[in-house]
């Protein structure tokens, strides 16, 4: 399917599914359990959420919400299922693409997988309002094909100096080397307000330095750090799921506020469809 085709099915009234790509620089920044708590909270709203865990070789979004998949999306490119055999109903409802374990030839999409994948994704086009991309920290080409097809790039940081460092890096590659002008800013595990400002102020100013006024980073908000986020790790539940009351469960109900209020282009990208012929071409 073409991106003609896509635009003429967008104009015949098919719903949009708007692409959100959840990356970071570093890793252990928390984001696979950030990208979980978001998608729960969407689909607890009424909204139909994929959740694709991106991490192709070392997926653990099935690990994190206590899942036991029989297949993932290697069984994929082996031939073996199709995409609607993997997906499994996760927390609140939405759907979860499981990535494999420890298989190494996964790490790297060649031009045949997303074909494979692009071709699986074609029936999915007006099943969701979310498609949410767990992909995995660094540069690695399959983080930046994630990224760059995605309508929104959403960058998880933390307080930390080589968080801090890794997330300007891993904007650096993608506008230098991929044009990529729009990035949104969640700080993960900050003590207050004060704390997350902090990183978002470093990070523009460096940004607004070495890589140009064009590039916009928008500030989407904070997740504190609590208590009750090691007690729910270890029951396999999302934080928002059994301590809803809590400070982090209030601040993903600001952040799921402002995600909703996302205004995709979809003259530029679009869709699942549109997601995956981007893909293709990176």
């Amino acid at each position: 399917m073409d991106q003609a085709t896509g635009l003429r099915n967008i104009s015949n009234g098919k719903k949009i599914t708007k692409v959100i790509a959840v990356t970071s620089g570093k890793g252990g920044v928390g984001k696979t359990n950030l990208i979980s708590n978001i998608g729960y909270m969407l689909s607890k709203k009424g909204r139909k959420v994929l959740l694709m865990d991106a991490d192709l070789g070392l997926g653990n979004v099935d690990i994190l919400l206590g899942l036991a998949p029989k297949y993932n999306i290697s069984h994929v490119f082996k031939g073996e299922k199709s995409i609607l055999d993997i997906i499994v109903e996760g927390p609140g409802g939405m759907n979860i693409i499981p990535a494999s374990s420890g298989i190494q030839k996964v790490t790297d999409l060649s031009n045949s997988e997303k074909l494979i994948l692009m071709e699986q994704f074609d029936s999915l086009e007006t099943e969701y309002d979310y498609f949410l991309i767990d992909t995995g920290a660094g540069i690695s080409k399959n983080v930046t094909y994630f990224c760059v097809a995605s309508q929104e790039i959403i960058v998880v940081a933390t307080p930390e100096p080589t968080s801090i460092t890794d997330a300007y890096a891993l904007m650096k590659v993608l506008y230098k080397d991929y044009q990529e002008k729009k990035f949104n800013l969640i700080v993960n595990m900050a003590q207050n307000k004060n704390d997350a400002l902090q990183v978002y102020n470093t990070l523009s100013l460096v940004v607004d330095k070495y890589l140009g006024m064009d590039l916009s980073l928008s500030y989407l908000g904070f997740i504190p750090v609590d208590k009750n986020f090691p007690l729910a790790v270890r029951k396999q539940k999302l934080i928002s799921e059994v301590f809803p009351e809590c400070d982090a469960a209030k601040s993903f109900m600001n952040l799921i506020k402002k995600i909703e209020k996302f205004d995709v282009d979809m003259s530029s990208k679009g869709s699942i469809q549109f997601f995956w012929n981007k893909l293709i071409n990176l």
